[in-house]
């Protein structure tokens, strides 16, 4: 089968059949106690709002700690390689060093924009390159509906 479709073509396959944007390999969604547990815990250790955190876990990996996006990021906060590298992460599937991270990674993107969540969540999902270079949200289309769907969520919790 791998001669078939080769590592990359099975990828394309497996992405393919997911709506999320990760590759549904091996979902397993942890349940709201757990999620809850993991996001509390990072919030009190970085200082980034709970609420904030867990809109983001939830709209990068909908809880699914073994969730990989085409682009490389792993687990329920989605970490790029060299973002869990930089915390320090030995492993970005395991969800307690995941979130910690993640958090963290919001933390300091929410003091380099002064507080400015929109700001802060874009910068999540695009990087602060790009909201930097535009001087506010960029005008993707995925970027803009993410920052919408978080913001959303987090004026939920």
């Amino acid at each position: 089968m791998k001669a078939l479709f080769g590592t990359l073509g099975l990828l394309g396959l497996l992405y393919g059949c997911s709506s999320g944007g990760f590759l549904p390999y091996a979902p397993r969604s942890l349940d709201s106690l757990e999620i809850t547990s993991l996001v509390t815990r990072a919030s009190l250790n970085t200082g980034t709002p709970p609420g904030l955190v867990r809109a983001v876990l939830m709209a990068e990996s909908d809880g699914d700690p073994t969730a990989i996006s085409l682009a490389g990021a792993q687990g329920l906060m989605q970490l790029m390689p060299g973002t869990a590298a930089g915390c320090g992460v030995a492993d970005a599937f395991d969800p307690n060093q995941n979130v910690k991270c993640g958090a963290a990674y919001l933390k300091q993107l929410l003091v380099r924009y002064h507080g400015n969540i929109t700001l802060a969540v874009a910068a999540y999902n695009a990087g602060p390159g790009a909201v930097d270079r535009y001087r506010g949200v960029p005008p993707y289309a995925e970027t803009q509906a993410y920052v919408a769907r978080v913001i959303s969520a987090y004026q939920s919790y």
